[in-house]
Formats: C-alpha cells, sequence, structure tokens
C-alpha cells in the first residue's frame, strides 16, 4: 500500500510550465472581469449623480424664472400702461407709465421692464433715465415681440440689441377695453445667477444650457459659451436675423471629441480640453421638459459632466485587489505545500521507528494547517470589510440610520448624533418618538414615519424640520431605501439625512414673496368672478332699494292720515328690507376683500349655503336650479372660509356657464357633501357638454381659458387654494353629460 505522504512523482519541465501559464490566463481574466465589473457599477453611479444634479438645476432654473413669467401680465394689466399705449403723445402720462415701471422693477429685481406699441417701439420703460434706455427702441424684429403682438406669451433668449448683455425675454400682449391688442409688454431677466450656482455645484466639471439650436448660451466653462453642438444653414439665417447673440453670426463647434459608442441615449463620452488638460468626460444631456411648464415650447436642453477619470480608477482598484486576493491564495497554497514537504521528509526520517504514530500526527497537521490557513484568511477579509465601511462611515457628512421594520433605531453614524447633538447610546435601541423629533411637528413625524415603515415614502425624499439637542431647528431631506439580511429578507430601512438648514434659509425670501404673489393673483381672481356678476348684483340691490322707497312713501302717508296700524307695518317691511341689502352688501366686501389667510373651524355645509345663496341672482338670470345633498354630522375643517367661498364661487359659476346651450329645463347644478378618506368632499356637477380631451390636458394652468372673455386663472387659483389646505381637486366627465369636479379637504388639527 502507497503512503499517502510519499514523495509525488516528478512531472516534465514541460507540463509544469502549462500549468503556470493556465493559472496565469485564469487571474488574469478574472482580474479583468472585476475591473470591468467594478466600472460599470462606477459609470452608473456617475450616471445617476449626474441626472440626480440635472434634476435639481432644473428645478432651480425653473422656480428662478417662474418669479419673472407673470410680470408682463400684471404690467398688461394696469391702467397707466393701457394710457400711454393709447395716448403715446401725453407726456405727463409717459412720466407715469415710465416712474410705475420703474418703481415695478426695483421690487421684482429684473433687469427691465418695458412697453411698446403695436409696431415695436418702446414708449416707456423702467430704465427710461439710464444712459442706455430703451424708450424709443425698436423691437419688433425679436420673435417674443411677435409671438406676444399675436396675443401669445411671447418668450425668447439672447443678447440685448441696445445693452449687449444675454438675458431672457418674456412678453404678453397689452389689451385695449374692447379686448384688441394694442401693444405689448415685457421683462428681460438675467440668468448670471444660475451660471455663477453651477461652478459651487459641480466644481471644475462643465455644465452647459442649449438652446433649440444647439448654441450653448450659458457654462461655468467660459471659452465654452456661445459654442454650437449642432448647427445647419437654417439656423443661421435665423439667429442672424434676429440678433440672438449679438454680432455673432458664426459659432464654433464643442472643443470635445465622441469617443466609443453610447453608455445610453443622451450618454456618451467625450475627449475634452479642460483648462488647458486633456480630460475624459462622461455627458449626459436631457431636455428640460420640467421648465416647458413655465415656458412652454422653450426646447432647451441641460448637459452636466462628470469626470470618468474616476471609472479608470475603480477598474484598476479592482484589478489590483484581485491580483491581491489571487497572490494571497497562491503563497497560501506555496506555503501549505511547503509544509507538506517538510511533513513526509521528517517522515522518511523516523519511517521505521514511527511509521504508524507519524502517519496520524502528519495527517492531524495537514488538517490543521489547512483550517488555520481558511480562518485566518476569513479573519481578515472580516476585518478590512469592516475597516473600509468604518472609513466611509466617518468621512460621510449625511446621516445615516437604520430602524427594523417595528421602528426600533438600530444604527445611527456620527453625522447623524452630530446633527441631533444625540449621542449613539441614546439613539440606538430607542423607539418612535424618537428625542430629536420636533415637538411642533410631532403630527408630521408620526405621518412621515408610517409612510416610511409602509413602504410608501417617494423615491425623491421628503423635508423634515427637526430639533437639535441644543434647541434650534434643523431642516433635513430624508432618503430612504430597503434594508435586506443576508438571505434577501427585508428587515427594516436605512434613511440617509441631508442637513439642508441653510438652502431653507436662502429660499426664505423667494418663498414669502410667491406667497404675497399667490395672495394677489387670488384676489385677482375673487375680483374677475365679482366683475362676472356684477350686474345681476346691481339688479338684486336694486330690488330692495326700490321697495324701501315704496315703504318709506307709505310710511309718509300713513303717518299724515293718522293710521297706526298700517305705519307700523310699512315702518317693519322698511327694516327687512334694509337689512336684505345689508347683507347682500356684506357677502360682497367679505368675498373680495383682499387680507392674509385665516385659519379657523369652518363648517362645508355652511359654505356652500352661503355661497349658493350669493349665487341665488345667477340662477335666476341663467333660468337654472340648484339641487343639494349636504350630509349631516361633517367634521369641521381648518380653513379660511374666505378663500374656500371662492373655490365654490368658482365651480359653481363655471358649471353655470357650461350650460348655456342646455336646454332651460335641463340646467341643474347638483352639489353634494360627503365623508371621503379621512376628510370631507364637495361635489359640484353640471349637464352641459362636458370637458374635452385638449382641453383637460390643460384644464389649471395658468392663462388657459375657454371662455371669450376669461383670464384663465379661475381653475389654477381653484387648486393652488386646494392644495394649500392639503387638498386636491379633481374632475370627470358624467355619463349622462357634463361635468364634475370634486374637492377632497383633509380633517388637519
Amino acid at each position: 500500500m502507497k503512503h499517502p505522504l510519499a514523495p509525488v512523482k516528478p512531472r516534465s519541465r514541460g507540463r509544469l510550465l502549462l500549468r503556470w501559464a493556465l493559472l496565469a490566463v485564469w487571474v488574469a481574466v478574472v482580474a479583468y472581469a472585476a475591473g470591468e465589473r467594478a466600472a460599470d457599477a462606477e459609470t452608473q453611479r456617475q450616471i445617476a449623480s449626474i441626472r440626480q444634479s440635472i434634476h435639481v438645476q432644473t428645478l432651480g432654473l425653473r422656480e428662478a424664472v417662474a418669479r419673472y413669467a407673470n410680470l408682463p401680465f400684471a404690467v398688461s394689466r394696469q391702467s397707466d400702461i393701457v394710457a400711454v399705449l393709447t395716448h403715446p403723445e401725453d407726456p405727463l402720462l409717459v412720466e407715469k407709465a415710465n416712474r410705475y415701471l420703474k418703481e415695478f422693477n426695483s421690487e421684482a429685481q429684473s433687469l427691465a421692464l418695458y412697453v411698446m406699441d403695436e409696431r415695436g417701439l418702446t414708449v416707456a420703460a423702467s430704465n427710461s433715465a439710464d444712459a442706455i434706455s430703451f424708450v424709443g427702441q425698436r423691437f419688433s424684429e425679436r420673435p417674443y415681440f411677435d409671438q406676444a403682438i399675436k396675443g401669445g406669451l411671447g418668450r425668447f433668449y439672447g443678447v440685448g440689441l441696445k445693452t449687449g448683455e444675454p438675458g431672457l425675454f418674456l412678453a404678453m400682449p397689452v389689451r385695449a377695453a374692447n379686448g384688441m391688442v394694442i401693444g405689448v409688454a415685457a421683462v428681460k431677466v438675467g440668468l448670471d445667477a444660475i451660471e455663477a450656482a453651477w461652478s459651487g455645484v459641480r466644481g471644475t466639471h462643465p455644465i452647459l444650457l442649449f438652446d433649440s439650436h444647439g448654441i450653448a448660451f450659458l457654462s461655468n466653462v467660459e471659452p465654452w459659451r456661445y459654442r454650437a453642438a449642432g448647427w445647419s444653414d437654417n439656423d443661421f439665417e435665423k439667429v442672424g436675423y434676429v440678433k440672438q447673440y449679438g454680432d455673432r453670426v458664426e459659432f464654433a463647434a464643442l472643443p470635445w471629441t465622441r469617443i466609443g459608442s453610447d453608455i445610453a441615449p443622451g450618454t456618451y463620452l467625450v475627449e475634452a480640453m479642460v483648462g488647458g488638460l486633456s480630460r475624459t468626460l462622461l455627458v449626459v444631456d436631457e431636455r428640460m421638459r420640467q421648465l416647458d411648464q413655465v415656458l412652454p415650447g422653450v426646447n432647451w436642453t441641460l448637459t452636466v459632466t462628470g469626470d470618468h477619470g474616476v471609472v479608470r480608477q475603480a477598474r484598476y482598484l479592482a484589478i489590483f485587489m484581485t491580483l491581491l486576493a489571487s497572490s494571497s491564495l497562491l503563497l497560501a497554497f506555496m506555503y501549505w505545500r511547503m509544509r507538506q514537504r517538510r511533513a513526509m521528509e521528517r517522515h522518511d526520517a523516523n519511517e521505521r521507528r514511527l511509521a504508524r504514530e507519524q502517519e496520524v500526527r502528519a495527517e492531524l497537521e495537514r488538517l490543521v494547517a489547512e483550517r488555520t490557513v481558511d480562518l485566518q484568511g476569513q479573519t481578515n477579509k472580516l476585518q478590512e470589510e469592516r475597516n473600509f465601511r468604518k472609513s466611509m462611515e466617518d468621512s460621510l457628512v449625511v446621516g445615516m440610520r437604520a430602524r427594523l421594520l417595528d421602528g426600533r433605531m438600530k444604527y445611527v453614524n456620527d453625522a447623524m448624533c452630530e446633527m441631533v447633538g444625540y449621542g449613539k447610546h441614546e439613539l440606538e435601541g430607542h423607539m418612535p418618538p424618537y428625542p430629536y423629533w420636533h415637538q411642533e411637528d410631532l403630527q408630521r413625524h408620526w405621518r412621515d414615519n408610517d409612510v416610511i415603515l409602509t413602504g410608501q415614502a417617494p423615491a425623491t425624499g421628503f423635508e423634515s424640520r427637526i430639533r437639535h439637542r441644543d434647541g434650534h431647528d434643523v431642516y433635513t431631506r430624508i432618503y430612504n431605501a430597503r434594508w435586506m439580511d443576508a438571505d434577501d429578507r427585508h428587515i427594516g430601512w436605512m434613511s440617509s439625512v441631508v442637513d439642508v438648514t441653510e438652502q431653507k434659509r436662502a429660499e426664505g425670501v423667494g418663498l414669502e414673496r410667491q406667497r404675497q404673489h399667490d395672495a394677489q393673483m387670488q384676489h385677482a381672481g375673487r375680483l374677475a368672478s365679482l366683475g362676472e356678476m356684477a350686474s345681476t348684483l346691481a339688479h338684486e340691490l336694486n330690488q330692495p332699494l326700490m321697495a324701501l322707497s315704496n315703504f318709506a312713501s307709505a310710511a309718509q302717508a300713513f303717518a299724515q292720515q293718522g293710521n297706526q296700524p298700517l305705519l307700523l307695518a310699512s315702518l317693519n317691511d322698511v327694516a327687512a328690507q334694509s337689512q336684505r341689502a345689508g347683507e347682500i352688501v356684506r357677502r360682497i366686501r367679505g368675498f373680495v376683500k383682499l387680507r392674509t389667510q385665516v385659519i379657523e373651524d369652518c363648517s362645508i355645509n355652511d359654505v356652500v349655503t352661503n355661497v349658493l345663496e350669493l349665487l341665488q341672482p345667477e340662477f335666476r338670470r341663467r333660468q337654472a336650479i340648484v339641487t343639494t345633498r349636504l350630509a349631516a354630522d361633517l367634521p369641521a375643517l381648518p380653513a379660511d372660509r374666505i378663500l374656500l367661498e371662492q373655490v365654490l364661487f368658482n365651480l359653481v359659476s363655471n358649471a353655470l356657464q357650461a350650460m348655456s346651450d342646455t336646454a332651460p329645463e335641463r340646467r341643474v347644478v347638483e352639489v353634494e357633501t360627503a365623508r371621503a378618506d379621512g376628510g370631507v368632499c364637495v361635489r359640484v356637477g353640471d349637464r352641459g357638454t362636458g370637458i374635452t380631451p385638449a382641453a383637460a390636458a390643460q384644464l389649471f394652468e395658468p392663462f388657459h381659458t375657454t371662455k371669450a372673455d376669461g383670464l384663465g386663472l379661475g381653475l389654477n387659483i381653484c387648486r393652488t387654494i386646494v392644495e394649500s389646505h392639503g387638498g386636491r381637486l379633481a374632475f370627470e366627465n358624467r355619463r349622462d353629460g357634463g361635468a364634475c369636479f370634486t374637492v377632497f379637504l383633509e380633517v388637519r388639527s
């Protein structure tokens, strides 16, 4: 019987070299595959990071533009502007219009506000007193003027003909009292702040904003501005005619060269010169569709780049780690073989004396050696992974927390502890409510906690205000992901907590101005609604006033006759008609009064009743009736009663107008209140023609209207008011004809 530790028969040198070659090829293939896998993962991570940056930049640009989108409309509605366009030769009217535009421009912080007549000649401007004044300048060749003079929203980005400075031009038509377009009101807005902010967001990575012709008109790399990504003769003629970029008529191509095939649609690699150095950049192009909601049809494309060098570093690091692990395994194998050979040598020296004993000992040593190597390798790997994770956690400035499915805090990192001011021993193992929850937002914290634990948290995250241990407020944005165990079972939730306190402070001033703007727009909507019913209300007031006159004359006659009973009855009638007229005036004043939002407990049934009483003259004028189904025992709503009345007033008025072509016997408005989803809902239905698919697509957009004399603000304001109360506004077409609008309101404390 052959001994198990007998020397191995020598093999040929050729076979040994072949095995070593095969082993080297195998190690190279494994290292290459590991490197490619790491490179692909890093590429996808970088693409995701760039797309997140594009989303943030798009929202920032959209908010910046939205601040000025309504300025031309507000100017076009000003009586002084209409007057100066009607009589441009009157110097007093011109001076008054210039002063108004200057004050409005200073408050709005735009570059310029100006008004042009129907020929494109500027008659008044905010910079009329400056050295570079727009007054007397003609801008008829500019696209924004052509779009606005035709009755639409004008929008255009280019270099100013007078100032030579680039900016975004927005324009609206100015209409006379008869509805005819008599001029154009325009605002010029600078986007320098957006461009300056890009350097801080993406560092030295180039960011470019392209217009519809493929010209980069904004960039954080100065030499790349006014370079073209794609160009045609048609684009050249159009841009040159309108002088979009001043005297520039030639636009050099961007200094980069595409390499390889596209990674994904709109994602590719380029070789470019940045700062005098040749770099490989990962480029992501994305059309700014969210900006179309504010400026429809601009067709801008935002391009954000990233350094592809980190992908090469990830590939090389993975290859190095694979080679290092393979080398370690090879050394362990050689060490094991060396130990085996020594054991066999000792066995040969003592074969005659300790044959059986040495056989057992050698076998035990071999098994112990194998087990020792395996355990040592596993220990080193675990320690390495632990140190790697610890280094990553210590380098993070984002708070990390891990919670079990029942909400128990399992783990927090140092950044999270620093953000809230509590130590790990105070947070780990803690159940909700957590000590950093803000006492004023407890209900919201509980609601957010339930949303996260039930897996309904939005992928884009949500904001939450927390309280630091020392008492100051910290504003955060929280992102959540599933926490899985080794068996791929869902055991909890991992959250990333980002401190956005400074960002919130910076946005505070802009939000306050936006709230003031929303309040003015809501007031304008109420005034527009009041104008539609003014004649009917005048008729309604005329009845009690005429009755007052008749009863007063009768009372005078009865007093002269000494008829006390009839005199007393006439005086009682006078008092009743006075109260009726006063009630009508009170409701109108309460409806149109401009004031700050006042939250109080409201009965939705009382709001419905008040609105229907206010609209009774309109029902009689249009030969329509209203049917109501008001549910009893509805909970009180914490809301602004006047704003809710405005919403219902607009919905019922729209229902009446939708039935203008309906037979009088079918002109019925149906109003219903009921409980729904933990709150209440109000439904307003009509029997008109319903809502077409084309109108439904932009029903809630500002300035969109299907009425000949409408402003297009009613439904947009209604939705804004409802959403500010935590509710939602929906609509649907009824099967038997007509439409039904539903207001859902949540009962909040």
